[in-house]
């Protein structure tokens, strides 16, 4: 059997690429986040995120898993993404063991999203389906350029966005780990897309990105979750998040606490959580007012998935 590509050792995410990209190409896109963006400003002023959250209905989304493969390794297994499944609602429910390791200041802000994933039981038409598509294809791997998302540039076409969440799964260049659409930009490449050796705790997934926690990062930025240093590198970003601490730059690897920058003291960069570019097994928590923005999504830009 062929060998999968050498898992990246640093996190690399290309949502903020895909971003900028779309901002340039798409006319409407802009003004379309700056609405979305309103809109969740809105609901978390009036109440409407928190009384999603703080109700007891659970919000599980429908998930097609697009498996994009060249060679034999590529071709991920059932149990591989299965054990995907169980991450994100491990991290999504606030069940993960590793939970522990969040440093005692940030403790209280820990808490279950209430959003959970199963995969699709229905396709597009109506029949029964295991959620789970297979694409042969020519290419060596891809880029953030959304080739994966269309079948004439080697990869497959998305289910129909605003009722299934598509994750895509394949080899990446340019050391992407992944790499998400934010609500707002063109329904045809709407979704995730995930190496595939870091994806899933079984199988091809690779260390230190085995535990899951690409899908579980990426799906929040599909969710409209921001890198918590806001991609400025300087300390100007926001994530648009108020208890998340300001925060210089991207952490990697297994930081001590605490990492103080941006006159952050004293407990400094919240690298535990889940939208740093941490190891896998460092990050470990969303706060409760990222969940907040996340129900501000599902109940508005993305409002008709899993209901």
């Amino acid at each position: 059997m062929a060998k999968t590509k050498t898992t990246p050792t640093r996190r690399m995410c290309g949502a903020s690429e895909a971003h900028q990209r779309l901002c340039e190409c798409d006319p409407g896109f802009r003004a379309r986040r700056t609405q979305i963006h309103l809109q969740a400003e809105t609901f978390l002023t009036n109440g409407r995120a928190a009384r999603s959250m703080e109700s007891d209905q659970i919000r599980t989304l429908p998930v097609v898993v697009h498996v994009v493969y060249n060679t034999a390794a590529e071709n991920i297994s059932d149990a591989q993404i299965a054990s995907q499944i169980e991450a994100l609602n491990r991290d999504y429910s606030a069940g993960n063991a590793d939970k522990t390791a969040i440093p005692v200041p940030w403790t209280g802000l820990f808490v279950d999203s209430k959003i959970r994933f199963a995969l699709a039981t229905k396709n597009p038409k109506g029949k029964k389906t295991n959620g789970i598509t297979r694409t042969k294809t020519k290419k060596t791997s891809f880029s953030s350029q959304d080739d994966v998302k269309s079948k004439t540039t080697g990869g497959v076409n998305a289910w129909p966005t605003d009722k299934y969440l598509n994750l895509w799964v394949c080899s990446l260049g340019e050391q992407l780990l992944g790499y998400a659409q934010f609500p707002g930009g063109p329904p045809a490449t709407d979704g995730v897309v995930i190496l595939n050796t870091a994806f899933g705790t079984v199988g091809t997934a690779a260390a230190p990105f085995n535990l899951g926690r690409t899908a579980v990062h990426e799906v929040g930025h599909w969710l409209n979750l921001n890198h918590i240093w806001g991609d400025s590198n300087d300390c100007s970003g926001t994530d648009h998040i108020s208890d998340t601490p300001s925060a210089m730059a991207p952490n990697f690897g297994k930081p001590a606490f605490p990492h103080v920058t941006c006159k952050n003291g004293p407990n400094g960069d919240m690298f535990v959580n889940y939208m740093d570019y941490v190891d896998d097994a460092a990050m470990v928590m969303f706060t409760s007012g990222q969940v907040a923005r996340m129900h501000s999504t599902l109940i508005g830009p993305r409002s008709a998935i899993g209901v």
